[in-house]
This record gives C-alpha cells, structure tokens and sequence, in this order.
C-alpha cells in the first residue's frame, strides 16, 4: 500500500492578509474548523481535514513553516504522521485557500479501518504486542505521544536483542475513544497474535477490552491513571489513583487559590465518577468544603451552562475530571466566561499535550497531579527526552504522565519477559507484580494485584507547559 495525495479548496469572502491574519480564530464552521491561538512557527493547530468519500478527519499538528499571508505548513503527528500546506491566493472577491496533503500507508491504514475494511496484520517474525489508544474522539489529543514511546520502547527491546533474541514486534489499534470500538480492536490485535495488549484509554474501554477478553489467555494492562478495581491475574492497572492524588494536592491548591470551595465537573463515564465519588471521602477530612458537581457527556460540544452553574456556586477550585478535547474545551470556556478569574482547577489527569491546546491565556491557574512531568530532573527522564526528540523530532508532541506510562509499561513487560524467558501472559504478570522498577518517573513498586507505588509530584500551567509547586515528590 502506498500514498495518496489530497488537495481541497475553500474559498473566504476577504483578502489574503485578512484570511491569513484570522486562521484558527473563528471557531467552528470557517476554513476547515481550525483552532490556533496564534499564527506562528511552533504553535498547535488542529483542524478537520476533509477526505473524499468520507467525513472529515480530525487532525493535530503544529506549524512548522510559514510565509506570512501566503501559506502555512503544519507538520501533524495526529491521526498519522505527515504534513498539511495551507495556500492563501487571491481570487475575485476575496482568497482562494488551497489545502494539500499526502496520506502515507499507515493513514491510509487507518482510514481502511475507520470505514470498516478489514485488513490483514500479516505474519508474524517475533512476539507480537498490541497497544490500544485514541487516534480518534475526545481522547486523541494525547494518542500520538502515546505512539510514539510505545514505538520507542519496542525499538530499544530490539536494538538490545529483543525478547528470546526474537524482535518484538507493535501493533497499533485506535478505540476512537469509544468502548465498543475498543473492544473490536482488542479481538483484532488478539486474532493477529499479540497475546499482551496495553491500553492508554478511558476506563470505559479497559472495562470493555477487559470483559470482551474474558476468558482468554491474554493480558491486558492499563497503563494510565485509572480509579482501580477490574484487576485479576491477567489484568494488571498501573497508574495513579485518585485518593492518593487528592490527598497529595488538596492542600496546596486551596492554598494557591485563597478559598476552599471545591465544584467536582467532568465527563460522564466511570473515571470520573469514580474520581469525585473519592473526592467526597476525601476532601472535607482536608478542610474542602464541596459545592456542587456536574458531569457532560464525551465529545460534549457546549460546557457553557455547566460553567455558568460553577460560576453560580461560588466555588474558589474546580476538580476537573474532562479528559482531552473535552478538557482543552472546558478550560477554554472557563478562561472565556471570566471563571479563571476567580477560581483555580486541578486536573488529576491534565497532561502536557492537552495544556498545549488550551493555550497560555486560557491555562492560568490550571495545576496538575500525576506520576510524571516532562520538566521532572531525573537522569532516566532526561536520557528519554533526547532520545524521543532524535528519534521524533522538534515537532513531536509534549511527553505527559499518560503517554510516558506506556513507554515504561511496555519496557517492564519486556523486563519481566526477559526474567521468566517467556512471553506466556500469567508467568509475565506473575513477574510483573513481582518487581520493582527505576524509571524515568521514579521508582515504581507493585505488591500483589491491586497496590501500586509510585512517587506524586504537584506542578502548574506555566503558560503551555507545566512548572514544578515543589522541588522532589509530593506526600499526602
């Protein structure tokens, strides 16, 4: 399978220094819904890019090249890897806006699925792993970080032999943050072989992978942050919990914002839920008082009145559990409507990636708590940094707790694989929670099926990136 070469036109009523001057800024239904707070080398974009036959697809990148009020080139990692040019020419009336692009194999892979073409994973040269993420939906901001370490990780097993001397080889499905669609990637990457699937995805989709495998020798680990529960020999949950990271922030974040009036606001699904349901447990015994909660489904377009409802209530912090687009959505409508003005949010699940595509304005008094941070000053971290801009370039996206836990995920696997001289699911999970590891967040404890340790670091926006609040790792 080779390449295809798309070219779409669209015409704006206004000259192409006006047209130029206002890419990303107009919102929904203008110049292929493009979102950029400002035109710029190095600045985020997404956009929908249409595809013949097909509705149009969701794409992020960032601006790699411009010439100002002629064109602009958007190196994109999101759904595939490759790069948009944007050209801006004079037409009667006002610009004639040319986008072309070039969809590789492994797009057109993609897209074949999307549409529901099955196609052939091929024969296998070596133990095969699965990895499951959000190329698609709500969930995708962070799916092309996540791809790239895991791509990452197989390279460095291999470069060091492999697993039995064999290559290690990834296979990539996308849940397009959708559980259902979860589940039948999951049996596909099973019937191609990989008897080891990790997942980067909601917890709805762990659920369903989880119960959609049920009864198979298969293991399933869930690398991110997650509220717990659904474990058993096969299913291992790595990641923070949520009681720990409340616990850890509260504190520090009620200090940051002078008050204690906590609003709990999310999205509807089980993460969430779970999230506050520990919040309410937790947050009183720290000296919170809770004044509302709220939820809006995944993909939810307009936040507007729940926002309205936090303004109403008064409260000083918002615990955010939005997840991606829906996040980025949510705080940029909080900076919009005049919240940030009074209160702060604490997202335990705010990652670099999503903090990009708030944007600095909007990001102001956003704080985080997780088991990693690209700015963390570890000699592992700093050795993976280097190696993921070699091998990926300036462009790639922003390293977060969500992406680098399945870096470090497969590379425990492989660890784990190594020591029993096997790639059979339970001696791995048996040895898997056996161990203990140094990563590049620190030091990583299992115990059994369900205990996790890991350090917790607090940090805050810092225009698009996150600042550390303290020097070392945080305690509760």
């Amino acid at each position: 399978m080779g390449s295809i070469a798309l070219a779409v036109e669209r015409f704006a009523a206004a000259a192409p220094t006006v047209v130029f001057d206002r890419f990303g800024t107009e919102g929904a239904g203008w110049l292929f819904d493009a979102v950029c707070d400002r035109v710029a080398v190095g600045a985020p974009v997404a956009l929908r890019a249409p595809i013949a036959g097909g509705p149009p697809v969701d794409v992020l990148g960032r601006i790699s090249d411009l010439r100002v009020s002629r064109a602009i080139t958007i190196t994109h990692d999101q759904p595939w890897r490759g790069r948009i040019r944007l050209r801006f020419d004079d037409a009667p009336g006002g610009t004639r806006v040319r986008l072309d692009a070039e969809i590789d194999r492994r797009g057109l892979e993609w897209l074949m699925r999307r549409r529901g073409h099955p196609l052939p994973d091929g024969p296998a040269d070596g133990p095969r792993i699965g990895v499951i993420t959000s190329r698609s939906g709500s969930g995708s901001l962070f799916a092309s970080a996540v791809g790239n370490v895991a791509a990452l990780a197989v390279e460095e097993i291999d470069a060091s032999g492999g697993i039995g001397g064999r290559p290690l080889e990834l296979l990539e499905a996308d849940d397009a943050t959708d559980p259902g669609t979860g589940a039948l990637e999951a049996m596909r990457l099973v019937r191609a072989g990989c008897r080891t699937i990790f997942l980067m995805t909601t917890s709805a989709t762990y659920h369903a992978v989880s119960a959609a495998l049920s009864g198979q020798d298969v293991l399933v680990v869930h690398t991110n942050m997650n509220e717990g529960g659904g474990e058993s020999r096969l299913r291992i949950r790595l990641g923070e919990r949520p009681a720990t990271q409340l616990a850890t922030a509260a504190r520090p974040v009620m200090r940051a914002a002078g008050g204690r009036r906590w609003f709990l606001a999310g999205n509807d699904y089980v993460w969430p839920r779970s999230v506050n349901a520990v919040a309410r447990e937790i947050l009183p015994g720290q000296g919170a008082v809770l004044v509302g909660e709220g939820y809006a489904p995944l993909g939810v377009g307009d936040v507007t009145p729940l926002v309205e409802r936090i303004a109403a209530s008064g409260a000083d912090v918002v615990l955010s559990t939005f997840v991606g687009a829906d996040a980025a959505a949510f705080e940029r409508r909080c900076h919009a409507l005049g919240l940030r003005d009074r209160t702060v949010s604490l997202g335990p699940a705010m990652d670099e990636a999503t903090l990009e595509r708030i944007g600095p304005a909007a990001a102001e008094g956003i704080h985080g708590v997780s088991g990693y941070f690209q700015h963390l000053q570890t000699e592992r971290n700093g050795t993976l940094l280097e190696r993921y801009r070699q091998r990926f370039g300036r462009w790639a996206p922003p390293l977060s707790s969500l992406s680098e836990s399945m870096f470090e995920a497969i590379h425990v696997w492989a660890a784990a694989a190594r020591q029993v001289r096997s790639t059979d699911p339970v001696a791995v999970a048996d040895e898997i929670r056996r161990g203990r590891y140094d990563l590049p967040r620190g030091t990583l404890d299992l115990h059994g099926e369900h205990h996790v340790d890991q350090p917790l670091y607090l940090a805050e926006a810092r225009g698009t990136t996150f600042g550390s609040m303290d020097d070392g790792p945080a305690h509760p």
